[in-house]
């Protein structure tokens, strides 16, 4: 199995090949992403549990298109979510409302 970093790499590659990156646009890969994103949601609603893997991995490769036309790393990103959100403290409710403390 590949580690992410080498993962991230094929993919910009095979954008590059296809020429998604330079003549893709960040609002075109953002749109795509979206229209992804509905697709995992269909998945997911109707339990397609092969079609979940499928939207996450398109997904995911959206995500790192629209990063890499953007300049920004995608790893670097999650790094700052998590800086943002690793002392908050709560709990989801059985409901989906997450209660801070």
């Amino acid at each position: 199995m590949s580690t992410y970093a080498q993962l991230e790499m094929d993919i910009i590659r095979w954008a590059e090949a296809r020429k998604i990156i330079p003549n893709s646009t960040p609002a075109t890969q953002l749109l795509k992403l979206m229209s992804e994103l509905g697709e995992l949601s269909d998945a997911t609603i109707k339990n397609d549990i092969a079609q979940v893997i499928d939207g996450v991995g398109d997904v995911m490769v959206c995500l790192i298109n629209y990063c890499t036309l953007q300049h920004i790393d995608l790893v670097a990103c999650m790094g700052f979510a998590y800086e943002e959100i690793k002392n908050r403290k709560g709990t989801l409710l059985p409901n989906g409302v997450f209660v801070k403390e």
